[in-house]
Protein backbone atom coordinates (compact mmCIF):
# COMPACT_ATOMS: atom_id res chain seq x y z
CA UNK A 1 0.00 0.00 0.00
CA UNK A 2 1.40 3.80 -1.03
CA UNK A 3 1.68 5.50 2.48
CA UNK A 4 2.11 8.77 -0.12
CA UNK A 5 -1.83 8.31 -0.63
CA UNK A 6 -2.66 9.14 3.15
CA UNK A 7 -0.46 12.93 2.48
CA UNK A 8 -3.46 15.20 3.62
CA UNK A 9 -1.56 18.44 2.96
CA UNK A 10 0.45 18.92 6.76
CA UNK A 11 -1.52 15.98 8.20
CA UNK A 12 -1.84 12.06 7.75
CA UNK A 13 -5.57 11.13 6.71
CA UNK A 14 -7.39 7.78 5.58
CA UNK A 15 -9.88 5.17 6.44
CA UNK A 16 -9.44 3.93 9.40
CA UNK A 17 -12.32 1.44 9.89
CA UNK A 18 -13.86 -0.41 6.94
CA UNK A 19 -17.22 1.25 6.08
CA UNK A 20 -19.60 -0.33 3.18
CA UNK A 21 -17.37 -0.51 0.54
CA UNK A 22 -14.53 1.48 1.83
CA UNK A 23 -11.31 -0.78 2.65
CA UNK A 24 -8.96 0.70 5.46
CA UNK A 25 -5.75 2.23 4.49
CA UNK A 26 -5.27 3.34 7.67
CA UNK A 27 -4.40 0.70 9.73
CA UNK A 28 -2.29 0.07 12.62
CA UNK A 29 0.53 -1.69 10.36
CA UNK A 30 0.62 1.48 8.54
CA UNK A 31 0.97 3.70 11.32
CA UNK A 32 3.62 1.55 13.16
CA UNK A 33 5.80 2.29 9.84
CA UNK A 34 4.53 6.13 10.03
CA UNK A 35 6.17 6.00 13.47
CA UNK A 36 9.63 4.88 11.78
CA UNK A 37 9.71 7.94 9.67
CA UNK A 38 8.82 10.06 11.99
CA UNK A 39 11.64 9.24 14.12
CA UNK A 40 13.66 9.32 11.05
CA UNK A 41 12.00 13.14 10.96
CA UNK A 42 13.30 13.96 14.40
CA UNK A 43 16.29 12.61 14.10
CA UNK A 44 17.71 13.92 10.78
CA UNK A 45 15.78 17.02 10.04
CA UNK A 46 14.75 18.32 13.62
CA UNK A 47 18.55 17.58 14.77
CA UNK A 48 17.59 15.61 17.55
CA UNK A 49 19.83 12.93 16.51
CA UNK A 50 21.85 12.91 20.36
CA UNK A 51 18.77 12.65 22.05
CA UNK A 52 17.47 9.36 20.07
CA UNK A 53 21.03 7.84 20.56
CA UNK A 54 21.04 8.32 24.25
CA UNK A 55 17.34 7.18 24.79
CA UNK A 56 16.18 10.71 25.37
CA UNK A 57 13.61 11.29 22.77
CA UNK A 58 9.87 11.87 24.20
CA UNK A 59 7.19 11.83 22.36
CA UNK A 60 3.47 12.23 23.05
CA UNK A 61 0.62 10.86 21.70
CA UNK A 62 -3.72 11.72 22.65
CA UNK A 63 -6.32 11.08 20.49
CA UNK A 64 -9.98 12.33 20.40
CA UNK A 65 -12.97 10.04 20.56
CA UNK A 66 -13.08 7.79 17.56
CA UNK A 67 -13.69 4.23 17.76
CA UNK A 68 -10.29 3.57 15.72
CA UNK A 69 -7.83 5.62 18.15
CA UNK A 70 -6.86 3.23 20.87
CA UNK A 71 -5.77 0.42 17.95
CA UNK A 72 -3.82 3.18 16.08
CA UNK A 73 -2.31 4.67 18.75
CA UNK A 74 -1.06 1.15 20.27
CA UNK A 75 0.40 0.79 17.24
CA UNK A 76 2.13 3.66 17.16
CA UNK A 77 3.37 3.23 21.37
CA UNK A 78 4.49 -0.13 20.13
CA UNK A 79 6.67 1.25 17.25
CA UNK A 80 8.30 3.96 19.12
CA UNK A 81 9.03 1.98 22.46
CA UNK A 82 10.81 -0.35 19.86
CA UNK A 83 12.83 2.66 18.36
CA UNK A 84 14.09 3.23 22.08
CA UNK A 85 11.60 6.22 22.60
CA UNK A 86 10.03 7.50 25.49
CA UNK A 87 6.53 7.29 25.08
CA UNK A 88 3.53 9.60 26.81
CA UNK A 89 0.15 8.13 26.48
CA UNK A 90 -2.02 11.21 27.31
CA UNK A 91 -5.69 9.28 26.50
CA UNK A 92 -8.28 11.36 25.08
CA UNK A 93 -7.22 14.79 24.65
CA UNK A 94 -7.07 17.79 21.85
CA UNK A 95 -4.97 18.92 19.69
CA UNK A 96 -4.26 22.36 20.71
CA UNK A 97 -3.46 20.44 24.21
CA UNK A 98 -0.77 18.31 22.24
CA UNK A 99 1.00 21.30 21.05
CA UNK A 100 0.88 22.44 24.67
CA UNK A 101 2.49 19.31 25.88
CA UNK A 102 5.56 20.49 23.90
CA UNK A 103 5.40 23.63 26.12
CA UNK A 104 4.52 22.93 29.62
CA UNK A 105 7.94 22.26 31.20
CA UNK A 106 5.85 19.35 33.39
CA UNK A 107 5.76 17.20 29.93
CA UNK A 108 8.69 18.61 27.69
CA UNK A 109 7.77 16.46 24.68
CA UNK A 110 9.87 16.67 21.60
CA UNK A 111 6.75 15.93 19.55
CA UNK A 112 3.43 15.13 20.18
CA UNK A 113 0.95 12.66 17.94
CA UNK A 114 -2.54 14.07 17.76
CA UNK A 115 -4.90 11.09 16.41
CA UNK A 116 -7.77 12.36 15.01
CA UNK A 117 -9.59 13.19 11.99
CA UNK A 118 -11.44 16.63 12.37
CA UNK A 119 -15.18 16.60 11.97
CA UNK A 120 -15.01 13.64 8.94
CA UNK A 121 -16.89 10.78 9.52
CA UNK A 122 -16.36 7.81 12.36
CA UNK A 123 -14.60 5.44 10.01
CA UNK A 124 -12.05 7.91 9.09
CA UNK A 125 -8.76 8.69 11.39
CA UNK A 126 -5.38 10.44 10.98
CA UNK A 127 -2.14 11.89 12.51
CA UNK A 128 -1.40 15.06 13.21
CA UNK A 129 2.49 15.99 14.52
CA UNK A 130 3.98 18.80 16.80
CA UNK A 131 7.70 20.13 17.24
CA UNK A 132 8.51 22.88 19.83
CA UNK A 133 8.92 24.92 16.96
CA UNK A 134 4.92 24.22 16.10
CA UNK A 135 2.82 21.98 13.47
CA UNK A 136 4.01 19.75 10.64
CA UNK A 137 4.50 21.52 7.31
CA UNK A 138 3.27 19.60 4.46
CA UNK A 139 7.27 19.02 3.04
CA UNK A 140 7.77 17.41 6.39
CA UNK A 141 4.92 14.66 6.14
CA UNK A 142 6.03 13.84 2.91
CA UNK A 143 9.59 13.04 4.31
CA UNK A 144 7.76 11.03 7.04
CA UNK A 145 6.45 8.58 4.33
CA UNK A 146 9.23 8.07 2.63
CA UNK A 147 11.52 7.07 5.34
CA UNK A 148 8.64 5.20 6.75
CA UNK A 149 9.98 1.81 5.38
CA UNK A 150 13.33 2.61 6.39
CA UNK A 151 15.33 0.20 9.06
CA UNK A 152 14.58 1.03 13.24
CA UNK A 153 16.99 0.89 15.90
CA UNK A 154 15.74 -2.25 17.77
CA UNK A 155 16.31 -0.43 21.56
CA UNK A 156 13.47 -0.55 24.24
CA UNK A 157 12.21 2.23 25.23
CA UNK A 158 9.09 2.97 27.85
CA UNK A 159 5.94 3.98 27.72
CA UNK A 160 4.16 5.92 31.43
CA UNK A 161 0.62 6.73 30.87
CA UNK A 162 -1.02 10.44 31.48
CA UNK A 163 -2.76 13.58 31.25
CA UNK A 164 -3.06 16.44 29.94
CA UNK A 165 -6.55 17.84 29.92
CA UNK A 166 -6.07 19.22 33.46
CA UNK A 167 -2.95 21.10 32.74
CA UNK A 168 -4.68 22.42 30.02
CA UNK A 169 -7.28 23.73 31.25
CA UNK A 170 -5.62 25.53 34.25
CA UNK A 171 -3.66 27.13 31.81
CA UNK A 172 -6.50 28.24 29.82
CA UNK A 173 -8.73 29.53 32.98
CA UNK A 174 -5.17 31.41 34.04
CA UNK A 175 -5.39 33.13 31.05
CA UNK A 176 -8.77 34.08 30.66
CA UNK A 177 -8.50 35.66 34.43
CA UNK A 178 -5.53 37.57 33.35
CA UNK A 179 -7.70 38.90 29.90
CA UNK A 180 -10.54 39.88 31.92
CA UNK A 181 -7.86 41.47 34.59
CA UNK A 182 -8.96 40.19 37.40
CA UNK A 183 -7.41 37.79 40.39
CA UNK A 184 -11.18 37.16 40.69
CA UNK A 185 -11.57 33.17 40.98
CA UNK A 186 -14.77 32.90 39.41
CA UNK A 187 -15.00 35.94 37.37
CA UNK A 188 -18.35 34.19 35.08
CA UNK A 189 -20.18 33.79 38.34
CA UNK A 190 -23.98 35.01 36.43
CA UNK A 191 -23.22 33.91 32.80
CA UNK A 192 -25.13 30.86 31.72
CA UNK A 193 -22.72 29.68 28.75
CA UNK A 194 -23.58 25.98 26.79
CA UNK A 195 -21.43 23.86 25.62
CA UNK A 196 -21.93 21.65 22.49
CA UNK A 197 -19.04 18.89 22.27
CA UNK A 198 -20.75 16.83 19.37
CA UNK A 199 -19.35 13.66 21.55
CA UNK A 200 -15.76 14.53 20.64
CA UNK A 201 -12.56 15.33 22.56
CA UNK A 202 -14.42 19.11 23.74
CA UNK A 203 -16.81 17.92 26.83
CA UNK A 204 -13.92 18.96 29.24
CA UNK A 205 -14.05 22.62 28.27
CA UNK A 206 -17.76 22.55 30.19
CA UNK A 207 -16.84 21.50 33.39
CA UNK A 208 -13.29 22.18 33.94
CA UNK A 209 -12.90 25.94 32.23
CA UNK A 210 -16.47 27.20 32.47
CA UNK A 211 -17.91 25.93 35.59
CA UNK A 212 -14.14 26.33 37.06
CA UNK A 213 -14.44 30.05 36.16
CA UNK A 214 -18.21 30.22 38.02
CA UNK A 215 -20.21 30.03 35.01
CA UNK A 216 -24.01 27.64 34.58
CA UNK A 217 -23.42 25.30 32.29
CA UNK A 218 -27.27 24.01 32.58
CA UNK A 219 -28.15 23.02 29.65
CA UNK A 220 -24.46 21.23 27.94
CA UNK A 221 -24.92 18.53 25.42
CA UNK A 222 -23.27 15.76 23.92
CA UNK A 223 -20.23 16.11 26.13
CA UNK A 224 -19.75 12.31 26.56
CA UNK A 225 -17.19 11.16 24.00
CA UNK A 226 -18.77 8.92 21.63
CA UNK A 227 -16.89 7.98 18.28
CA UNK A 228 -19.93 7.47 16.36
CA UNK A 229 -20.68 10.91 16.80
CA UNK A 230 -24.81 9.45 17.23
CA UNK A 231 -26.10 12.98 17.68
CA UNK A 232 -24.42 15.36 15.05
CA UNK A 233 -21.30 15.89 13.04
CA UNK A 234 -19.17 18.04 15.15
CA UNK A 235 -18.47 20.77 12.94
CA UNK A 236 -19.18 24.19 13.21
CA UNK A 237 -19.32 24.53 9.67
CA UNK A 238 -22.02 22.63 9.45
CA UNK A 239 -25.85 23.61 9.14
CA UNK A 240 -27.33 20.78 11.46
CA UNK A 241 -24.69 20.90 14.42
CA UNK A 242 -24.97 25.17 14.51
CA UNK A 243 -28.84 24.50 14.63
CA UNK A 244 -28.10 22.20 17.61
CA UNK A 245 -26.54 24.24 19.57
CA UNK A 246 -28.91 27.56 18.33
CA UNK A 247 -31.65 25.36 19.66
CA UNK A 248 -30.28 24.61 23.10
CA UNK A 249 -29.15 28.56 23.32
CA UNK A 250 -32.49 29.47 23.47
CA UNK A 251 -34.37 26.70 24.78
CA UNK A 252 -32.21 27.37 28.30
CA UNK A 253 -32.03 31.14 27.86
CA UNK A 254 -28.64 30.89 27.75
CA UNK A 255 -25.90 34.11 27.28
CA UNK A 256 -23.86 32.01 24.97
CA UNK A 257 -23.12 28.83 23.14
CA UNK A 258 -19.92 27.06 22.30
CA UNK A 259 -19.50 24.92 20.02
CA UNK A 260 -16.25 22.58 18.91
CA UNK A 261 -14.88 20.20 16.55
CA UNK A 262 -13.80 16.61 17.11
CA UNK A 263 -10.74 17.52 18.47
CA UNK A 264 -11.15 21.46 18.97
CA UNK A 265 -8.81 23.55 16.58
CA UNK A 266 -12.17 24.88 15.40
CA UNK A 267 -15.43 26.60 17.58
CA UNK A 268 -17.90 28.54 16.88
CA UNK A 269 -20.58 30.30 18.98
CA UNK A 270 -24.36 31.31 19.37
CA UNK A 271 -24.90 35.02 21.40
CA UNK A 272 -28.14 34.88 23.71
CA UNK A 273 -30.54 36.31 20.93
CA UNK A 274 -29.32 33.05 19.01
CA UNK A 275 -27.49 34.50 16.24
CA UNK A 276 -24.85 31.75 14.74
CA UNK A 277 -21.79 33.85 14.69
CA UNK A 278 -18.99 30.93 12.75
CA UNK A 279 -17.89 32.22 9.46
CA UNK A 280 -17.59 35.31 8.55
CA UNK A 281 -19.51 36.37 11.62
CA UNK A 282 -16.68 34.63 13.73
CA UNK A 283 -13.52 36.69 11.61
CA UNK A 284 -15.47 39.51 11.99
CA UNK A 285 -15.82 38.99 16.15
CA UNK A 286 -12.29 38.10 16.40
CA UNK A 287 -11.39 40.88 14.29
CA UNK A 288 -12.83 43.51 16.60
CA UNK A 289 -11.47 42.14 19.44
CA UNK A 290 -8.01 41.76 17.79
CA UNK A 291 -8.14 45.55 16.65
CA UNK A 292 -9.28 46.78 19.79
CA UNK A 293 -5.92 44.71 21.32
CA UNK A 294 -3.27 45.75 18.32
CA UNK A 295 -4.93 49.03 16.23
CA UNK A 296 -3.89 48.60 12.48
CA UNK A 297 -3.02 44.87 12.58
CA UNK A 298 -3.48 42.86 9.54
CA UNK A 299 -5.69 39.90 9.62
CA UNK A 300 -5.12 36.53 7.07
CA UNK A 301 -8.04 34.71 5.76
CA UNK A 302 -8.49 32.24 3.66
CA UNK A 303 -9.93 33.61 -0.05
CA UNK A 304 -13.44 32.98 0.07
CA UNK A 305 -14.38 35.71 2.34
CA UNK A 306 -17.31 38.03 2.01
CA UNK A 307 -16.83 41.51 0.53
CA UNK A 308 -18.17 42.88 2.99
CA UNK A 309 -15.62 41.07 5.54
CA UNK A 310 -12.83 43.59 4.01
CA UNK A 311 -15.16 46.62 4.46
CA UNK A 312 -15.77 45.47 7.96
CA UNK A 313 -12.02 45.19 8.97
CA UNK A 314 -11.18 48.36 7.47
CA UNK A 315 -13.47 50.11 9.07
CA UNK A 316 -12.05 49.02 12.17
CA UNK A 317 -8.59 50.39 11.33
CA UNK A 318 -7.05 46.74 10.16
CA UNK A 319 -6.38 45.42 6.90
CA UNK A 320 -7.39 42.15 5.67
CA UNK A 321 -5.30 39.76 3.63
CA UNK A 322 -6.92 37.20 1.84
CA UNK A 323 -4.92 34.37 1.37
CA UNK A 324 -4.97 30.81 -0.15
CA UNK A 325 -7.08 27.88 1.76
CA UNK A 326 -6.14 25.48 4.30
CA UNK A 327 -5.31 26.49 7.85
CA UNK A 328 -1.43 25.25 7.80
CA UNK A 329 -1.35 28.21 4.67
CA UNK A 330 -3.03 30.97 6.33
CA UNK A 331 -0.86 30.58 9.67
CA UNK A 332 2.42 30.36 7.68
CA UNK A 333 1.34 33.74 5.84
CA UNK A 334 0.70 35.17 9.02
CA UNK A 335 3.86 34.13 10.20
CA UNK A 336 5.86 35.53 7.00
CA UNK A 337 3.93 38.78 7.69
CA UNK A 338 5.35 39.13 10.87
CA UNK A 339 8.69 38.42 9.91
CA UNK A 340 8.38 41.09 7.74
CA UNK A 341 7.70 43.51 10.20
CA UNK A 342 4.00 43.69 9.39
CA UNK A 343 2.09 43.41 12.24
CA UNK A 344 -0.38 40.45 11.99
CA UNK A 345 -2.08 39.34 15.02
CA UNK A 346 -4.76 36.80 13.46
CA UNK A 347 -5.02 34.31 10.63
CA UNK A 348 -8.35 32.26 10.48
CA UNK A 349 -10.50 30.39 7.66
CA UNK A 350 -14.07 30.61 6.96
CA UNK A 351 -14.05 26.64 8.75
CA UNK A 352 -13.36 28.00 11.85
CA UNK A 353 -9.24 27.67 12.10
CA UNK A 354 -8.01 30.50 14.26
CA UNK A 355 -4.79 31.10 15.54
CA UNK A 356 -3.20 33.77 17.07
CA UNK A 357 0.26 35.58 17.61
CA UNK A 358 0.25 35.79 21.34
CA UNK A 359 -0.77 31.42 20.83
CA UNK A 360 2.12 30.24 19.67
CA UNK A 361 0.30 30.83 15.91
CA UNK A 362 -1.97 27.94 17.00
CA UNK A 363 -4.82 27.05 15.37
CA UNK A 364 -6.47 26.13 18.80
CA UNK A 365 -10.70 26.57 19.56
CA UNK A 366 -10.95 26.56 22.85
CA UNK A 367 -8.80 29.44 22.62
CA UNK A 368 -10.88 31.82 20.46
CA UNK A 369 -13.45 30.76 22.94
CA UNK A 370 -11.05 32.03 25.57
CA UNK A 371 -10.78 35.38 23.66
CA UNK A 372 -14.60 35.95 23.40
CA UNK A 373 -15.23 35.02 27.44
CA UNK A 374 -12.74 37.76 28.21
CA UNK A 375 -14.63 40.29 26.66
CA UNK A 376 -18.01 39.00 28.82
CA UNK A 377 -18.37 41.18 31.54
CA UNK A 378 -17.02 43.80 29.65
CA UNK A 379 -20.17 43.37 27.33
CA UNK A 380 -22.41 42.81 29.88
CA UNK A 381 -21.87 45.98 32.48
CA UNK A 382 -22.37 47.80 28.60
CA UNK A 383 -25.54 46.17 28.20
CA UNK A 384 -24.67 44.88 24.77
CA UNK A 385 -24.00 41.28 23.08
CA UNK A 386 -21.43 39.66 20.73
CA UNK A 387 -23.79 39.99 18.17
CA UNK A 388 -24.07 43.75 18.72
CA UNK A 389 -20.16 44.43 18.21
CA UNK A 390 -20.47 43.30 14.54
CA UNK A 391 -23.78 44.94 13.32
CA UNK A 392 -22.33 47.16 10.96
CA UNK A 393 -21.34 43.87 8.97
CA UNK A 394 -23.60 43.81 6.25
CA UNK A 395 -24.98 40.52 5.02
CA UNK A 396 -25.37 39.48 1.47
CA UNK A 397 -28.83 38.15 0.26
CA UNK A 398 -27.89 34.75 -0.63
CA UNK A 399 -24.61 32.85 -0.98
CA UNK A 400 -24.31 29.26 -2.74
CA UNK A 401 -21.33 27.07 -2.78
CA UNK A 402 -21.22 24.18 -6.01
CA UNK A 403 -18.47 21.85 -6.42
CA UNK A 404 -17.58 20.14 -9.54
CA UNK A 405 -15.56 16.76 -9.59
CA UNK A 406 -12.45 16.77 -12.07
CA UNK A 407 -13.12 13.14 -14.20
CA UNK A 408 -9.80 13.75 -15.75
CA UNK A 409 -6.67 11.90 -15.85
CA UNK A 410 -4.55 14.92 -14.52
CA UNK A 411 -6.90 16.59 -12.28
CA UNK A 412 -4.58 19.96 -11.21
CA UNK A 413 -3.89 20.18 -14.71
CA UNK A 414 -7.23 20.57 -16.08
CA UNK A 415 -8.89 22.43 -13.34
CA UNK A 416 -5.97 25.20 -13.50
CA UNK A 417 -6.69 25.22 -16.93
CA UNK A 418 -10.41 25.65 -16.48
CA UNK A 419 -9.63 28.56 -14.02
CA UNK A 420 -7.46 30.09 -16.77
CA UNK A 421 -9.70 30.33 -19.71
CA UNK A 422 -12.31 31.65 -17.44
CA UNK A 423 -10.00 34.72 -16.69
CA UNK A 424 -10.13 35.03 -20.55
CA UNK A 425 -13.94 34.53 -20.71
CA UNK A 426 -14.58 37.17 -18.09
CA UNK A 427 -12.63 39.83 -19.73
CA UNK A 428 -15.20 39.54 -22.69
CA UNK A 429 -18.27 40.03 -19.95
CA UNK A 430 -20.13 43.22 -19.33
CA UNK A 431 -21.09 43.33 -15.57
CA UNK A 432 -18.31 41.13 -14.51
CA UNK A 433 -14.26 42.11 -12.89
CA UNK A 434 -10.96 40.20 -12.08
CA UNK A 435 -10.40 41.29 -8.59
CA UNK A 436 -6.44 41.65 -8.56
CA UNK A 437 -6.60 41.08 -4.84
CA UNK A 438 -6.64 37.19 -4.70
CA UNK A 439 -4.16 34.68 -4.42
CA UNK A 440 -6.30 31.68 -5.00
CA UNK A 441 -8.01 30.96 -8.26
CA UNK A 442 -10.06 33.30 -9.46
CA UNK A 443 -12.10 35.88 -8.12
CA UNK A 444 -14.78 38.08 -9.70
CA UNK A 445 -17.10 41.12 -8.96
CA UNK A 446 -19.80 41.40 -10.57
CA UNK A 447 -22.42 44.17 -10.98
CA UNK A 448 -25.26 45.66 -13.21
CA UNK A 449 -27.13 42.89 -14.85
CA UNK A 450 -25.79 40.29 -12.54
CA UNK A 451 -26.56 42.42 -9.42
CA UNK A 452 -23.75 42.99 -6.74
CA UNK A 453 -21.98 40.90 -5.67
CA UNK A 454 -18.74 38.51 -6.19
CA UNK A 455 -18.00 34.88 -7.43
CA UNK A 456 -14.46 32.91 -6.65
CA UNK A 457 -13.77 29.39 -8.31
CA UNK A 458 -10.28 27.58 -7.09
CA UNK A 459 -9.25 24.36 -6.59
CA UNK A 460 -10.30 22.06 -3.54
CA UNK A 461 -6.76 21.27 -1.67
CA UNK A 462 -7.44 17.68 -1.26
CA UNK A 463 -9.84 16.43 -3.71
CA UNK A 464 -10.42 15.89 -7.21
CA UNK A 465 -12.93 18.99 -7.65
CA UNK A 466 -13.40 22.70 -8.89
CA UNK A 467 -14.90 24.57 -6.05
CA UNK A 468 -17.66 28.31 -6.78
CA UNK A 469 -18.45 30.15 -4.65
CA UNK A 470 -21.30 32.57 -5.37
CA UNK A 471 -22.59 35.10 -3.38
CA UNK A 472 -24.86 38.66 -3.91
CA UNK A 473 -26.55 41.07 -2.25
CA UNK A 474 -29.62 40.81 -4.36
CA UNK A 475 -31.57 38.39 -3.91
CA UNK A 476 -32.27 35.79 -7.18
CA UNK A 477 -29.46 37.20 -8.43
CA UNK A 478 -26.94 34.45 -8.15
CA UNK A 479 -28.69 32.79 -10.29
CA UNK A 480 -28.09 35.33 -13.38
CA UNK A 481 -24.63 34.62 -12.80
CA UNK A 482 -24.76 30.66 -12.63
CA UNK A 483 -26.58 30.68 -15.93
CA UNK A 484 -24.04 33.08 -17.68
CA UNK A 485 -21.51 30.56 -16.01
CA UNK A 486 -22.86 27.58 -17.49
CA UNK A 487 -22.47 28.56 -20.71
CA UNK A 488 -18.95 28.88 -20.01
CA UNK A 489 -18.73 25.38 -18.30
CA UNK A 490 -20.49 23.76 -21.23
CA UNK A 491 -17.33 23.42 -23.16
CA UNK A 492 -15.45 20.91 -20.41
CA UNK A 493 -16.46 17.95 -20.49
CA UNK A 494 -14.28 16.23 -17.97
CA UNK A 495 -16.11 18.28 -15.62
CA UNK A 496 -19.15 16.89 -13.49
CA UNK A 497 -21.52 19.79 -14.19
CA UNK A 498 -24.42 17.79 -12.25
CA UNK A 499 -24.77 20.02 -9.46
CA UNK A 500 -24.81 23.04 -11.79
CA UNK A 501 -27.39 21.89 -13.30
CA UNK A 502 -29.65 20.47 -10.36
CA UNK A 503 -28.92 24.42 -9.07
CA UNK A 504 -30.50 26.27 -12.21
CA UNK A 505 -33.78 24.03 -12.37
CA UNK A 506 -34.68 24.75 -8.67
Amino acid sequence: MDLKALQNGSDIRGIAVEHEEKTANLTPMQVGKIAVGMVHWLRDEKNLAEKYQSGNLKIGIGHDSRISADSLKQALIDSFVAQNVEVLDFGLATTPAMFMATQFPQYDCDATIMITASHLPYYFNGLKLFTKSGGAETADIAYILEHADEPRLEVEGSVTKTSILEDYSADLTEKIRKGMKTAEEKPLTGFHIIVDAGNGAGGFFAGKVLAKLGADITGSQFLEPDGMFPNHIPNPDNKEAMASIQQAVLKNKADLGVIFDTDVDRSAVVDASGEVINRNNLIAVLSTIILAEYPGSSIVTNSPTSSHLKEFIESKGGEQVRYISGYRNVINKMIELNEEDIDTQLAIETSGHAAFKENYYLDDGAYVIAKILMLLPKLKKEGSTLGDLISSLKQPAETQELRFEILAGHVRDYGEQVIRDLSGFVLSQRGMKVDPENHEGIRVNVYDEYGSGWFLLRMSLHEPLLVLQVENDQAGMNDQVLKELAGFFEGYKQLDLAKLNESLKK
